[in-house]
């Protein structure tokens, strides 16, 4: 099972990691980020790229 986290102290909500992997993340009414905490395996590779756009680094992932 994949875990991902977000570091809120880091994240500017920059949203790189809502358009590499939208079924992940997303930004809500306000323009907070939510993202899905256990999400499916098979969306690793969107989570990989994810975490490497993210400009401050604040995704973390463990598979």
């Amino acid at each position: 099972m994949m875990r991902v986290d977000v570091d809120r102290e880091l994240c500017r909500v920059h949203a790189q990691c809502v358009f590499a992997a939208p079924d992940v993340f997303e930004l809500d009414e306000d323009d907070e980020l939510r993202y899905v905490t256990e999400p499916d395996g098979s969306l690793l590779p969107a989570v990989e790229e994810a975490a490497l756009l993210c400009p401050v680094q604040a995704i973390s992932f463990q598979n």
